[in-house]
């Protein structure tokens, strides 16, 4: 019984159907990165000693258990499962991934004090032009890959401290809640969805043509002040929001 590339020739085992259990196996492990194509057909067929139709009917096999999706002229990608990503009255990033399963991950972008804020910020936090707002861009990532881009707005004068607080916590909700407002809230949630910018593209690691939901909210605190603003992109094909009532 031969062995060539990990797969056995006579073994009774269909060499197609063994390919394809040896590159699920790999899926598993993690091997590949969801925005990178697995080895082409020609690689495959070279490293399992085997030609390209058989590669064909692994990936197939693949694509029917929905490890993979193939795309015409680009080749085979991991399969998007699109994180369910709960939006009500207490939203919070890290704990809407922990519940299912998945690990939550922020990579500040740029935290810049004493901002004027721009017009729909200033509106939101109910502020004059001139008061200066504490501004946080951020990616969000799920099992390292990200999956929002946000900027978020806070009231300087409201919230003394916030700054050094982000920077130590890392986390909006952890900030918050050194600062005592960790039981706030969501008073709004505004949802649209469009083609990302260049710019977001880049951070979100976007294939063309692929669009974002855009989330506009509000958080307050018990008495209703506002605590911050923030606009949220989130990765439409790994993201589905569910607003709860």
């Amino acid at each position: 019984m031969a062995v060539l590339g990990g797969i056995e020739r006579g073994g009774g085992v269909a060499l197609w159907r063994q390919i394809e259990e040896a590159l699920a196996s790999e899926i598993a492990r993690g091997v590949y990165t969801a925005d990178a194509p697995l080895p082409t057909e020609g690689q495959l067929a070279l490293r399992f000693g085997v030609n390209r139709h058989t590669i064909r009917r692994s990936i197939a096999g693949l694509k029917g258990r929905g490890l993979v999706r193939v795309e015409q002229g680009r080749g085979a990608f991991l399969a998007d499962h699109a994180i369910d990503y709960a939006v009500g009255a207490r939203t919070r990033f890290s704990e809407n991934l922990l519940q299912q399963g998945r690990l939550p991950a922020h990579h500040t972008l740029r935290l810049v004090e004493d901002l004027p804020p721009p017009p729909e910020a200033a509106r939101a936090l109910r502020l004059k032009p001139n008061e200066p707002v504490v501004f946080l861009e951020a990616v969000g990532s799920a099992d390292r890959r990200p999956v929002s881009l946000s900027a978020s707005y806070f009231p300087a004068a409201r919230l003394p401290g916030i700054a050094a607080a982000l920077r130590t916590h890392g986390s909006i909700t952890a900030a918050l809640d050194s600062l005592g407002y960790g039981d706030y809230r969501r008073r709004t949630t505004r949802v649209t969805a469009r083609l990302p910018t260049e710019e977001e593209r880049h951070h979100l690691r976007l294939l063309e043509g692929r669009p974002v939901l855009v989330t506009e909210s509000i958080n307050v605190d018990r008495s209703g002040a506002p605590l911050s603003y923030a606009v949220a992109r989130f990765a439409a094909d790994r993201v589905q929001l569910v607003l709860e009532t």
